[in-house]
């Protein structure tokens, strides 16, 4: 079943949600299946239809007041009402002290019960922001990932080709590496490529005959940064003579990632290339691109201009 056990949201977010258990603890191993979550005023009104049952709960200051101004045995009534739904969870902000009812529901109905003191649209903004990190479909691609002149450039090809070199040549630049090696990519909203590093490794490069170097230490915090819009795919190559490479640039290639079509380049690498001046070209050329302007369609279309008007005339 796809999403999360309430137990691991909860190891992986306690410190930042600043959550203890109250209650419910057998109820940890429930499933939590969307990346939202739901504040459940109208549920504690008796409105049930529609009532978002896979959330997690979130009561703050409004449905805690509500409570509390009900008559006790229509309180315990709601709330076993609501958790009987086969919530996931409930969470209750601001530390503020829950109604007794709740406590015993929540042990009656196995449902874990957190507290946190955090306010209470914070806390949904960062539950929400973790949750659609954890739903996310993803991958690992082996390359390396930069922001080049605010373009994500994923650099790609085979073991030796020179990637790093040339990661390292970005950076010299004033380039920014996000990921070495491996990259994770995740698909958020459907339509967007984020790549990121692993936590372990992060800000590190690997460079045959010198080893692991620390670009942070090296270069400064401005040379490195957390996670890029992957939105260029550039594969590096040793030349092959016998290939017949790009030249013109008129037909757009793409690359695969997690179903989405990202711009594809293929670059042959040789001894005198200029291979660190050629991807800076190729992400600067990418950004005229988005902005409408493709240098190599606009001269097609002149010459092909060119060429009619001088059949005109000498017909």
């Amino acid at each position: 079943m796809r999403g999360i056990t309430v137990k691991q949201f909860y190891e992986l977010t306690k410190e930042h949600l600043k959550l203890r258990l109250v209650a419910g603890a057998k109820g940890l191993s429930r499933r939590i299946t969307v990346p939202e979550l739901n504040r459940p005023g109208l549920a504690f009104a008796g409105y049930f239809s529609y009532f978002a049952s896979r959330r997690p709960q979130v009561l703050g200051m409004v449905e805690t007041h509500y409570l509390q101004s009900m008559e006790a045995r229509l309180r315990r009534a709601r709330i076993r009402q609501l958790l009987r739904h086969r919530v996931p969870c409930v969470i209750l902000t601001r530390n503020y002290r829950p109604p007794q009812e709740m406590i015993e529901e929540a042990d009656r109905e196995k449902v874990p019960f957190f507290r946190s003191p955090m306010v209470t649209m914070a806390l949904i903004n960062k539950a929400t922001i973790f949750l659609e990190d954890e739903f996310s479909p993803s991958t690992s691609v082996g390359a390396n990932l930069l922001e080049v002149f605010g373009v994500g450039v994923l650099i790609c090809g085979r073991s030796g080709v020179g990637k790093s070199e040339c990661a390292l040549g970005l950076i010299k630049r004033g380039h920014r590496l996000i990921a070495d090696d491996v990259v994770k990519v995740q698909l958020r909203e459907g339509k967007y490529l984020i790549g990121t590093g692993a936590e372990i490794v992060k800000h590190h490069m690997e460079i045959r005959g010198l080893g692991i170097i620390n670009v942070q230490d090296l270069y400064g915090a401005t040379c490195v940064k957390e996670a890029q819009e992957v939105e260029l795919a550039v594969s590096l190559e040793e030349w092959d003579s016998a290939k017949e490479y790009e030249r013109l640039g008129l037909e757009d290639k793409t690359m695969e990632i997690l179903g989405q079509n990202i711009p594809h380049l293929v670059i042959p690498v040789r001894p005198g290339r200029d291979i660190v001046l050629l991807l800076e070209t190729a992400a600067l050329n990418h950004r005229l691109k988005k902005m409408g302007k493709h240098a190599a369609k606009t001269l097609d279309r002149e010459l092909i201009e060119v060429m009619s008007r001088g059949r005109a005339l000498r017909a």
